[in-house]
C-alpha cells in the first residue's frame, strides 16, 4: 500500500510551515518545540517529503522550508527512521529532481546529497545511475535538477565516488560530464564543469585520463558569454596550475593572455577567480621565465584591480569629506574575535647569524599579505582588491627588484593622480611590494617616506589609513636611518592619526605603530613621554573595537623598551587608566584578553616599577584558572546543565602570571604562598587542551626561576607530566615543556639524576628529528646541555647521538646564561666522555668559536678542552685537522683559545 497523509496531520503542519516565516522570535521558538514533539511520529517525516514535493498548491517557500526541515530531521536522525520512511523518502527524492520550479529542485538535490553523505551511498545503490540517466533527459528541468543534484554529491563525497566501494561510478561520471561541457544551457554547461573541477585536487585517476580532453573543452568555454562559466572555466585553470602544469606548460602563454583578460572581467566574481591565477603561478618555478616578458601587462591590470570599487566606498563611507565617526557606537558584529598566542619560550639570536626573525617566535609572524588585510577591517571577505594586492606582493618576492623598472611609471601616474581613489591604490601599491622589492626600493625611500608622511594629512580618510599600514611595511628602513630625516617624522605623524577622528585611521595607525615599535625597539626610549601621552589620550577617544588594538600598541611598547618603562613619570601615565578598565571588565568579559595579554607585557617590562598594582592582578588571575577549571569539571559532569567555558580565560590568566613572574621574580614569592596556584598549575599541565598545556608549562618555569621553594615539593608529580609532553608534533607544547625541564634541572642539581631516564631519550629523538623547528632545536639543546651540567655521568654516555646537532643549534644563539650553564654541561659531558666528541670535534670547535665574550672559567674549560685533544693526536694530525678550518673560525680559536 502507497502511503497516504491524513488531512488532519497535513493541515497541523501547513499551519506550522507557515508560523515558522513569522518574524517574531516567541513564535518561532514555540514552532521548534513543537517539530521537535512531532519527531517522535515515525512517519512525521513522510508529511515533510510530501508537502515538498506533491503539495504543488502551495507555495515554493513552504515547500522548500518543508524540505529543509526534512533535510536536518535527515542530518541528525537518520540513522533511526524505520526503513520504510527510508524508502518513502528516497523515492519520493528521485521522481522529484525535475520539479519545474529551480528552489524545489535545489531543495531537493540537498536532501539526496545529505542522505548520500550519510555513508548512504553504498545501500542506494540506484541513485547515482539514476541521476546519470536523468541527464540524458530531453525535459531540462530533469537533466537540470539530476545535475545540481549530481554537483552537490561530487562536492561532499569526492573521494567516495573515487573508491572502489562503489566500484568507481567515476570511470562513468566524467567522461559523461565532459560530454555536457557543450550543452545549450549556461546552466548544464556550469554544473558541468564544476563537478569536474571537485576531482582536480585529488589528481583523480579516472579524470587524469580524460586530462587532455578536459583542458580542450576548457578552451573552447573560454569566451562564453555567461559570467558563472567563466568563472568555472578560471577556476579549474587555477587548480591545473597547482596539479599538473606538466600538461599546462605548452599552453601557458595562451593561458597567460587568457587570464590578463579575465583578470578585468566585467563581472567582480570572474575577476577575483582568474586573480587568483596569478597568486599560484607566482609558486611555480617556471613563473620567472614565463611570466617576465608579460609583466608590463600584468601590472597595470593588477594595480587597476587594486582600487575600491563604488559599492566599497559607500560601504566604507570613503568618500564623505566630513569622516569623523569616532562618536558613533561600534556595532559588535564589526568586532572579530581575536585569538589569544599563548607565551612561547625563545631565545635571543645573534644580530646577523642568518636569523631575519629577531623576536624568534617560533611560529612564522603573520604578516598581512599584501596588503590584503590592512584596509577595511569590516569589509574582510576576500575580494579583488586584496586578491590584487596580494598577487602584487607574492610577484614582488618572485622578481624582486626587476618588477620595479615596470612598476614605476604606473607608480608614479597613480601616487599623483587627483582622483583620490586612485591615488590610494597607488600608496597601497607601494606597500604590497614593500617585502619583495626592498633592495630596489631603497634608493627611492628618501623621497617616497616623505610623501607618504604628507599623505598621513589627506582629506580622505581611506588615505590616510592605507598610508598607515605602507608606511609600516617600510619600518626597518625607517628605524635605521637619522631619527631626525625620517624616524621622528613618522612617528609624530603616525601618533596624530592614532587620535584621528575616523576609526578606521585609528585601527590603521595604532597597527602601524605596533609594528614601528618591534622595529625600533629602544630606539623610541627618547620618545616615550610622548608616546605615551598619546596612547594614553586615546584611551578617553577610543570606541570598543579600537580599544582592542590600542592594548596591543601598548603591550608591543612595553616589549620593545623594556625596563626603560620603569619610570615614576611613566608608570603614572600608563597605569590609571590600564587599571580602570581592569576594575570595569567583569570576569566573564572578552575584552579581559587583550588587556591581561597587554599587562603581562607590562608587568615584564615594569618589574619591580608593578609592585604595587601586583597583588589585585595575582588574585583575579588564580580566581580566572580556578572558575574556568571548576567550570570545566561542572560541564564534563552534567554537559546538559552547565556549559563548556572558554579556556581561552584561563590561558590568558597563566600569561598574565607567567609575565609577573618574570618581572617581579623574587617579590612573587608571598604571592604564591598564599594561594592554592600550584595546585591548580598541577590541573592545567594535564588538560586536553594544548594551548591550556603550553602556558602551563611556560608559567612553570618562570615560577622555578622566581621561587623555586614552591614548586620544589611538586617536582615528583611534575617531571613526568612534562616527559610526556615532548612531543614534537606539537611544536609550542614541546617546546616550553622542554625549557621548563631545562631551568628545573639548573635549580635540582645533582637531584634531578632520577628523573633523566624519563626524558634524556625523548630529548636527544627531537634534536635529531629533520625539520624540526630552529626554536624547538635550540630549547631542546640547551636543555640537554642542563641536564648534563648537573649530571654529566647520566647524560654523557649518549653523547655521540647528539653532539653534532647540538653544536649546529647553538652556534647562533646569543651570549647569554641558557648558553652559558649549556655549555658548561657539554664541556663536563666530554670531560667524562672524550670518545663522544671525536667524530664530531669540527662541529665543537665551530660552536665553541659562536661565543663573543664566554666568563674566563668557561674559557679555561675550552681551552683544556682543545689543548687536550690536540695533545692526545698529536702535531701533525692537529695540523691536518685545522687546515680544513674556514679561515674566520681559526683565527676566533686562537683568539680565544690560544690554539
Amino acid at each position: 500500500m502507497e502511503w497516504e497523509p491524513e488531512q488532519e496531520g497535513l493541515r497541523q503542519i501547513l499551519t506550522l510551515l507557515k508560523e515558522s516565516q513569522s518574524p517574531d522570535t516567541a513564535t518561532q521558538r514555540a514552532v521548534q518545540q513543537k517539530l521537535e514533539e512531532l519527531n517522535k511520529y515515525p512517519d512525521f517525516n513522510n508529511y515533510l517529503i510530501f508537502v515538498l514535493t506533491k503539495l504543488v498548491t502551495e507555495e515554493e517557500p513552504t515547500r522548500s522550508l518543508s524540505g529543509l526541515i526534512l533535510k536536518n530531521n535527515v542530518k541528525a536522525h537518520y540513522n533511526s527512521f524505520l526503513p520504510e520512511v527510508a524508502e518513502f523518502i528516497k523515492r519520493e527524492c528521485l521522481s522529484a529532481v525535475g520539479d519545474p520550479s529551480p528552489l524545489i529542485r535545489a531543495t531537493v538535490g540537498i536532501i539526496i546529497t545529505t542522505i548520500a553523505s550519510k555513508g548512504e551511498l553504498t545501500s542506494w545503490p540506484e541513485l547515482l545511475p539514476a541521476l546519470c540517466q536523468m541527464l540524458d533527459s530531453q525535459d531540462y528541468n530533469v537533466c537540470e535538477g539530476a545535475f545540481g543534484a549530481l554537483q552537490k554529491i561530487c562536492e561532499d563525497t569526492a573521494e567516495l565516488l573515487d573508491s572502489d566501494a562503489l566500484n568507481r561510478p567515476l570511470n562513468v561520471l566524467i567522461p559523461k560530464f565532459l560530454q555536457f561541457f557543450r550543452h545549450s544551457s549556461p546552466k548544464i554547461r556550469c554544473h558541468a564543469i564544476a563537478c569536474v573541477n571537485y576531482f582536480i585536487m585529488g589528481r583523480t585517476q579516472a579524470l587524469m585520463l580524460h586530462i587532455d580532453s578536459f583542458i580542450e573543452n576548457l578552451f573552447h568555454l573560454a569566451a562564453d558569454e555567461d559570467p558563472d562559466v567563466r568563472k568555472n572555466v578560471c577556476h579549474a585553470l587555477v587548480l591545473l596550475l597547482e596539479v599538473r602544469l606538466d600538461r599546462l606548460i605548452p599552453h601557458l602563454p595562451n593561458i597567460i593572455e587568457y587570464m590578463l583578460i579575465r583578470t578585468q572581467d566585467p563581472e567582480e566574481g570572474v575577476a577575483l577567480e582568474a586573480c587568483e591565477f596569478w597568486l599560484s603561478l607566482a609558486e611555480q618555478n617556471v613563473c620567472r621565465e614565463v611570466l617576465g616578458p608579460r609583466l608590463p601587462a600584468l601590472l597595470p591590470v593588477l594595480v587597476r584591480g587594486m582600487r575600491y570599487s563604488e559599492m566599497d566606498i559607500i560601504l566604507l563611507r570613503g568618500d564623505r569629506d566630513d569622516d569623523a565617526d569616532d562618536a558613533e557606537p561600534d556595532r559588535e558584529s564589526d568586532i572579530r574575535p581575536r585569538f589569544h598566542k599563548p607565551r612561547s619560550h625563545t631565545v635571543k639570536h645573534n644580530a646577523g647569524a642568518g636569523d631575519s626573525n629577531m623576536s624568534g617566535g617560533g611560529e612564522s609572524d603573520d604578516e598581512d599579505e599584501g596588503g590584503a588585510d590592512a584596509d577595511d577591517g569590516s569589509l574582510s571577505d576576500w575580494n579583488l582588491r586584496k586578491c590584487s594586492a596580494a598577487a602584487l606582493d607574492v610577484l614582488a618576492n618572485v622578481f624582486g627588484a626587476d618588477l620595479l623598472p615596470v612598476l614605476f611609471p604606473i607608480l608614479k601616474e597613480t601616487l599623483f593622480h587627483e582622483d583620490w581613489v586612485i591615488k590610494e591604490s597607488g600608496i597601497l601599491a607601494l606597500g604590497a611590494v614593500a617585502d619583495g622589492c626592498m633592495g630596489g626600493m631603497v634608493p627611492h625611500l628618501p623621497d617616497l617616506v616623505p610623501y607618504l608622511v604628507c599623505c598621513l594629512a589627506e582629506r580622505k580618510a581611506l588615505v590616510r589609513a592605507i598610508t598607515c599600514w605602507t608606511l609600516s611595511r617600510y619600518s626597518h628602513w625607517i628605524v635605521s636611518q637619522s631619527h631626525d630625516l625620517y624616524l621622528r617624522p613618522v612617528m609624530t605623524e603616525l601618533l596624530k592619526r592614532v587620535l584621528d577622528n575616523n576609526k578606521r585611521v585609528q585601527e590603521a595607525a595604532c597597527s602601524a605603530f605596533a609594528t614601528l615599535e618591534e622595529e625600533a625597539c629602544t630606539e623610541l626610549v627618547p620618545y616615550l613621554g610622548h608616546i605615551l601621552q598619546t596612547l594614553v589620550y586615546a584611551f578617553s577617544k577610543y570606541q570598543h573595537k579600537n580599544l582592542l588594538i590600542l592594548y596591543d600598541a601598548i603591550g608591543t611598547l612595553a616589549d620593545s623598551v623594556g625596563h626603560h618603562l620603569n619610570k615614576p613619570e611613566y608608570i603614572n601615565l600608563l597605569m590609571p587608566p590600564l587599571i580602570t578598565k581592569w576594575n570595569v571588565l567583569k570576569d566573564e568579559d572578552k575584552d579581559l584578553f587583550p588587556l591581561l595579554e597587554c599587562l603581562s607585557s607590562v608587568a615584564t617590562a615594569l618589574q619591580s616599577g608593578f609592585l604595587p598594582y601586583c597583588e589585585p592582578v595575582f588574585r583575579r588571575c588564580v580566581s580566572l584558572i580556578e572558575q574556568t577549571l571548576n567550570q570545566n569539571i561542572a560541564n564534563s559532569q552534567s554537559p546538559e546543565q552547565f556549559e563548556a567555558p572558554d579556556k581561552d580565560f584561563m590561558i590568558v590568566a597563566l600569561d598574565l602570571l607567567s609575565g609577573l613572574a618574570e618581572g617581579l621574580d623574587g617579590h612573587i614569592d608571598h604571592l604564591v604562598h598564599n594561594s592554592n596556584l600550584m595546585q591548580l598549575l598541577y590541573q592545567c599541565m594535564r588538560d586536553p587542551m594544548p594551548e591550556v598545556r603550553q602556558s602551563s608549562f611556560a608559567l612553570l618555569g618562570d615560577l622555578t626561576k622566581a621561587c623555586f621553594q614552591h614548586v620544589h615539593m611538586y617536582i615528583p608529580d611534575f617531571l613526568p607530566i612534562l616527559g610526556m609532553n615532548l612531543n614534537p608534533e606539537l611544536i609550542s607544547v614541546c617546546n616550553n615543556a622542554t625549557w621548563a625541564i631545562g631551568e628545573i634541572s639548573i635549580k635540582l642539581g645533582p637531584e634531578t639524576s632520577k628523573y633523566i631516564p624519563l626524558v634524556l631519550s625523548h630529548l636527544v629523538d627531537i634534536i635529531n628529528r629533520p625539520n624540526t623547528p630552529k626554536t624547538l632545536l635550540e630549547n631542546t639543546a640547551i636543555t640537554i646541555g642542563r641536564l648534563g651540567y648537573v649530571c654529566p655521568h647520566d647524560v654523557a654516555p649518549v653523547l655521540h647521538q647528539f653532539v653534532r646537532q647540538w653544536c649546529t643549534s647553538l652556534r647562533n644563539i646569543r651570549d647569554n646564561d641558557e648558553k652559558d650553564s649549556a655549555f658548561r654541561g657539554i664541556c663536563q659531558m666530554i670531560q667524562v666522555n672524550p670518545g663522544g666528541v671525536v667524530p664530531d670535534f669540527m662541529f665543537f670547535c665551530d660552536a665553541v668559536a659562536s661565543w663573543s665574550h664566554p666568563k674566563d672559567d668557561l674559557k679555561d674549560m675550552f681551552t683544556k678542552i682543545l689543548h687536550g685533544f690536540k695533545n692526545q693526536v698529536g702535531e701533525e694530525n692537529w695540523r691536518r685537522f685545522t687546515d680544513q678550518f674556514p679561515v674566520q673560525l681559526s683565527a676566533r680559536l686562537s683568539a680565544m683559545c690560544g690554539i
